[in-house]
Parts: C-alpha cells; sequence; structure tokens
C-alpha cells in the first residue's frame, strides 16, 4: 500500500512534465515524420521520394557541402580561438575588460549581428562610394573593392562564417576560462620548474585537464553549427552559393509552400543531429565512471 502511494505521488510529479515533453516535443517530431512521406500539401502520399530530392538535388547537394564547411571552420576557430582568448586573458592585468569586450558579441541577436557586418560587407562596382566598411578600407589602399558576399564559393561563405565565429568565441572562452581556471597552479609551476616550456605545459597539463570541457563545447559549436540559420537568411537568404540545410527547409515551408519538402529536410537534419549528441551522452557517461 505504501509503495502504491509512493507511486501515485511520483506519477503526479513527474506526469505533467512527460505530458508537456510528449505534447511540445516528441508529437511534433514524430507528425513531422509522418509529413515528410507526403506530397507537397500533405494530402498524397509519396513515399522516400521527398528524401530522394533532398539527397540528389543540387541545390540540397549545396547545403550539405556549406554546412561541412561551416562544421570545419566555425567549429575550429571558435573553440580554438576561445581557449586561446581563456589561457591568454588570465595573464594579464585587465582580464574582466579583455573577457568583457570578447564576449560583448553574444549580446547582439544574431538578426542584429547579420545586419551589422552586412553593411560593412556591402560592395559597389569600382569607381562608386563605397559604403561598406571593408571596401572603402581596400579602396583608401588603393586596392579593388571585393564582393565579399557575393563571390562564391568560399569567399562568400567565410565571410559568414566570420561573423559566426566573431560571435560564439566569446561563449566559448568564459566555458573554457572557467575549466582554466580550475586547474591547480601548483601542477603547472611544478611543470614550469622542470623546463617545461608554455607549449609542453599546454600539451601535458592544462589539456588533459581541460580536455572534457574543450569536448562539450566542441560539441555543442557542431550543434549550432548544424543548424545554423539566422546569419545566412538575414546576409544572404542563401544566394551565391551560400545556401544552408535550415535555410533551404525554412524555404521550402514557408517560401514554396512545399509541407513534404520541408518535413524531409528536417528529419535530415535531426538525424545529422542526434549522432552528435549520443556520442556526447556516451563520452559524459565514461567521464563519471
Amino acid at each position: 500500500m505504501q509503495e502504491l502511494k509512493k507511486k501515485k505521488w511520483v506519477a503526479l510529479f513527474v506526469g505533467p512534465a512527460l505530458f508537456m515533453v510528449g505534447l511540445m516535443l516528441l508529437y511534433p517530431s514524430i507528425h513531422t515524420i509522418v509529413l515528410s512521406f507526403f506530397g507537397p500539401k500533405s494530402e498524397s502520399f509519396v513515399g522516400i521520394k521527398n528524401y530522394i530530392y533532398a539527397f540528389t538535388n543540387q541545390t540540397m547537394l549545396t547545403s550539405f557541402r556549406n554546412n561541412l564547411t561551416w562544421l570545419v571552420f566555425f567549429t575550429t576557430f571558435t573553440v580554438g580561438l576561445g581557449l586561446l582568448f581563456a589561457i591568454l586573458s588570465d595573464k594579464v592585468k585587465y582580464e574582466k575588460i579583455a573577457k568583457s569586450i570578447i564576449f560583448m558579441p553574444m549580446a547582439i541577436s544574431f538578426v542584429g549581428a547579420g545586419v551589422v557586418w552586412k553593411f560593412i560587407y556591402t560592395y559597389r562596382p569600382p569607381g562608386a562610394n563605397q559604403i561598406g566598411l571593408l571596401n572603402q578600407i581596400l579602396v583608401s589602399l588603393g586596392m579593388e573593392p571585393k564582393g565579399w558576399l557575393i563571390q562564391g564559393p568560399w569567399m562568400n561563405n567565410l565571410a559568414l562564417i566570420f561573423v559566426g565565429v566573431w560571435m560564439w568565441t566569446g561563449f566559448c572562452m568564459v566555458i573554457l576560462s572557467a575549466s582554466y581556471k580550475g586547474i591547480p597552479r601548483d601542477q603547472i609551476e611544478a611543470a614550469k620548474v622542470d623546463g617545461a616550456n608554455e607549449w609542453q605545459v599546454f600539451r601535458f597539463v592544462i589539456f588533459p585537464f581541460m580536455k572534457s570541457t574543450i569536448a562539450v563545447v566542441a560539441t555543442t559549436m557542431v550543434v549550432n553549427v548544424l543548424k545554423i540559420f539566422d546569419i545566412v537568411y538575414v546576409m544572404t537568404n542563401g544566394n551565391f552559393r551560400t545556401e544552408v540545410i535550415a535555410n533551404r527547409m525554412y524555404k521550402e515551408m514557408f517560401q514554396y509552400r512545399n509541407f513534404g519538402r520541408a518535413s524531409a529536410i528536417a528529419v535530415v537534419l535531426f538525424v545529422l543531429v542526434v549522432p552528435v549528441i549520443v556520442i556526447n551522452i556516451k563520452r559524459m557517461r565514461g567521464d563519471q565512471q
């Protein structure tokens, strides 16, 4: 009787939470998977036709390539620079000011940052007045202005990635800085006394202590970059070969009103994100054992 009463109390407290999770997360996910097998108006069953489109259409293939480019460069530079700034800022007296400046872009919305950098990258033909900051600097130095957002596939994609790195490096720095400050200072000093240089101290002392945090931060960046949308949507809307998966999903859903294709792309994006999360959960369980 006592056990039954305990189970009732557990159900009373956990039940509403499980209901909301099912209503807000589980049901939409299942419904999206179902819609992905139907046509544009979700009326006729088309089987895996939408998935064939997702993996064969040239625009979708470009989206996969661009997401891979984002994945490599964005993750590398955000985590790498965040780690570098976390260590270097700890060695200066004006640490708080330096960290505040680096973290400041995170206070701006992604749409706001996209608008700001779109003005900075603005291009006008040679001979015209340049209203974009970067091209005005190039013209002042006697160089030709560049179409930062229209010259693809590398220049414009890297220009967009730079905006993402500019925004997220501060986040990585804050998390990694907290981990760095947790390293026992006596071990770092002992390594220096033994004759280790800065690189050796980092490799054999700092990195082993921080590798779990670095892995978590890197995983967070990977998940963020797989579903990158705001910056691309605001600055190029996927034009000039800058399309990414999430932006294509948005177009199929709200511009072309093709609910089936949009749902299929959403499922593909979900499948791409899940393995990263599973790997991170397994790694965290391994660290706890």
